[in-house]
């Protein structure tokens, strides 16, 4: 399926790093990265469905839950079959997307409880699986043929996962005005298909590596009982906790502070933009750092400052607390993004790159439990006081713990 497909187009292409690697990554990573859209149109999504926000969150909760357990237990595979799995990823993601618009579309005649549960099966599981897979498939590649710059060639592509939200909320906002919810799917579906098809037959290995052929494919959670591991799995675990507590409520949080409609498109394009740089400068800057853990001290101490900041100037004026949420917004989405970013190069420092799919895979379930709990953190403190003022200490209290860890169990031996 892989090999065959690829021969054609391949044939007239000039093959590098930037051909066969970093344009068919960014080319599936803009795509899936437009999972970060989710409060674009959830709450008129949610309307239509008839059920409450905090309720339809979940579809957002299981895509990312089922974004880092599919990469947990397919990296392996991924690592051995980059061209099955990119077509899968390209599939299954699109399938979702197709999938939520046709729900989206039928609510009235499926009722409240069955298009929730389509939504959750749609967006959720199976867009979840492609983007677990598609998100793995292309960083070891990328490793391979920036070898001397992995901080650089991952940031690459991780970079077009957060740069999805810029390119994509405005477009989203305005499809939703002009077509709907359902067209908007249909439409953003065969776009991310057609892109993800392409990268799907450009991207190569280098052609002098070959993956051990007698390495089992199935994943080795053995890995955790290394302190090492367990260290970074824990502090990017609180990393992506806290950046979804903020990101899946940016619209929301800005709503409640009277910033206008245009004003917060402006500013998510803003945040987007902060998270895409983040995950390029970051990752690029580890590349010329002894450890590349320094990284997520700076991220942890930045963050943490300016959430018990927001926190601590609560009674001032309300401009100054909206440029004050803007910088918060704008810090924390950089980190969260630099944070990803940086994870491989950081692994591949400390378990080298024979298996760095595989482990890459398994930290990457961090991010699966953090779906569970980040955007649920701010709906569950909602919930109970109708403010957000508590979600800024206890994030400012989890970022603490995170620097912690980064300095103490994640230290070179």
């Amino acid at each position: 399926m892989g090999h065959f497909s690829m021969s054609i187009p391949m044939r007239f292409l000039v093959k590098n790093k930037w051909t066969v690697a970093a344009i068919p990554a960014l080319l599936i990573h803009i795509s899936i990265g437009t999972v970060y859209c989710w409060s674009s149109f959830s709450e008129n999504l949610s309307q239509e469905v008839g059920v409450p926000t905090s309720v339809l969150g979940w579809a957002f909760s299981l895509a990312i839950f089922f974004l880092g357990m599919s990469a947990a237990f397919a990296g392996s595979f991924v690592e051995h079959n980059i061209h099955k799995a990119s077509l899968i990823a390209c599939i299954c993601f699109t399938t979702g997307m197709i999938g939520t618009g046709l729900t989206a579309q039928f609510t009235q005649q499926l009722g409240p409880t069955a298009s929730l549960i389509m939504i959750f099966l749609f967006y959720g599981v199976i867009m979840g699986i492609g983007l677990g897979i598609g998100y793995i498939t292309p960083v070891k590649t990328l490793m391979l043929w920036f070898a001397d710059n992995k901080g650089l060639g991952t940031g690459i592509s991780i970079m077009g996962f957060g740069l999805a939200k810029a390119i994509a909320s405005p477009v989203m906002n305005a499809l939703e005005v002009q077509v709907g919810i359902p067209a908007m799917f249909y439409i953003l579906g065969a776009v991310y298909f057609v892109m993800m098809l392409i990268g799907h037959f450009l991207l190569e290995k280098p052609a002098g590596w070959k993956e051990d052929a007698t390495a089992s494919k199935k994943p080795d959670f053995s890995i955790f009982k290394n302190k090492q591991f367990v260290g970074i799995w824990f502090m990017f675990y609180l990393n992506i906790t806290c950046g979804l507590a903020l990101i899946s409520y940016e619209k929301s949080l800005l709503k409640v502070l009277g910033v206008g409609i245009a004003a917060i498109s402006i500013v998510q394009m803003l945040t987007a933009a902060s998270n895409a740089l983040g995950r390029l400068g970051y990752s690029m800057v580890s590349d010329f750092m002894k450890d590349r853990n320094t990284v997520y001290k700076i991220i942890f101490t930045s963050s943490l400052v300016v959430t018990a900041l927001v926190f601590a100037f609560q009674g001032i004026n309300v401009t100054t607390l909206v440029i004050l949420v803007v910088a918060m917004l704008l810090v924390i989405n950089a980190g969260y993004g630099g944070g990803f970013s940086t994870l491989p190069a950081l692994l591949s420092s400390r378990f080298g790159m024979q298996k760095i799919s595989g482990i890459h895979g398994i930290a990457l379930s961090a991010w699966a439990f953090a779906g569970l709990t980040g955007n649920q953190i701010t709906a569950t403190v909602l919930n109970a006081t109708g403010s957000y003022n508590l979600v800024f200490i206890i994030l400012a209290g989890l970022y603490a713990v995170a620097l912690i860890i980064s300095m103490t169990l994640v230290k070179r031996a």
